[in-house]
């Protein structure tokens, strides 16, 4: 089973250590069974949080020995670093563990070198400070989450949980990240590259194009055009087109094509329908095209995608 510690340490954002609690407590495999063990790791006493004093379970020298380290954020940035936490860190990276962190705890991997000559993001109010400390890492202020291979960054807040998830289907498939959303009651198609700043809109068009994203995602088999969609959510397609970007990040193209290749992942996975039919199911006319969308956004082929992720049911 898939080890995640996930790191406390005084001055530890409690919101952020909480978030991957949640979202890999309770993520289960196809067969039921947890598909993570989580425990939460610090030094032995007590941990003093901004409100409240905490105990770990787990201790810093489990980290070495888990698959994945999460670094929530600290309070404050101009905190000392606990030497002891940045070695651990330090051991865990040289020993070939996945380290990610959500908002400010990117701070930590800066101070533990491990940002030098990488990508890499934190809230979108720090990322200045983060640029300024570490010049050798390219600071990304914008995206919502930075994956790099064994180093994945995230901004602030709920980017935290995008993070989450998209660690979840890296490691378990599109059904398995799609069950975990739900119970998240969270969004699975935020990609990484999105905006940090989604400017919200007067509350009635915000109704409007949540309305139209639910009906995109009931009807990706058919043939859809930015006109016909713009015509549902009752507006010019200039006006379409500038809403879209400001509530979703992205261009309605964009945001319809991720929308499709998400849906064929799952369906990959849970059905054995043929790799043209997977494709006439969620909107490509073409299986060729299908192909090459979907290699462009996931990486691998449809069949490489099947065979790593189809469940034993199917």
């Amino acid at each position: 089973m898939h080890k995640v510690a996930i790191l406390a340490f005084d001055g530890v954002v409690p919101f952020d250590l909480s978030i991957p609690c949640e979202v890999f407590g309770r993520v289960r495999a196809p067969d039921g069974a947890p598909a993570y063990a989580v425990r939460v790791c610090g030094r032995r006493g007590a941990i003093q949080t901004r409100n409240f004093t905490l105990r770990a379970p787990g201790t810093l020298a489990d980290i070495r020995s888990a698959d994945t380290v999460v670094v929530p954020g600290i309070d404050d940035v101009e905190r000392d670093m606990s030497p002891a936490v940045l070695a651990s860190l330090r051991a865990a990276w040289k020993a070939g563990v996945r380290i990610v962190s959500i908002c400010s705890g990117a701070f930590l991997l800066g101070a533990a070198g491990l940002l030098d000559g990488r990508r890499a993001t934190t809230h979108w109010i720090a990322a200045a400070e983060l640029a300024r400390r570490y010049p050798t890492a390219c600071i990304e202020p914008d995206a919502l989450f930075v994956d790099e291979g064994r180093l994945v960054t995230s901004a602030g807040a709920s980017a935290g949980l995008d993070m989450c998830l998209h660690l979840v289907r890296l490691d378990h498939g599109e059904a398995v990240a799609a069950d975990a959303a739900r119970l998240a009651v969270a969004p699975l198609i935020r990609d990484g590259g999105q905006a940090q700043f989604i400017r919200q809109a007067p509350p009635r068009t915000t109704a409007g194009l949540a309305a139209t994203l639910d009906w995109i995602l009931a009807n990706l088999d058919r043939s859809l055009d930015v006109r016909m969609l713009a015509d549902r959510a009752g507006m010019s397609e200039r006006s379409f087109a500038r809403h879209f970007r400001d509530q979703t990040g992205s261009s309605p193209v964009q945001w319809l094509l991720a929308a499709r290749v998400r849906a064929a992942q799952e369906l990959l996975e849970i059905t054995p329908a043929p790799i043209e039919e997977v494709a006439r199911q969620v909107g490509f006319e073409s299986p060729i095209t299908f192909r090459s969308r979907f290699r462009r956004i996931v990486g691998i082929s449809p069949i490489a995608y099947r065979r790593r992720f189809q469940t034993q049911t199917v």
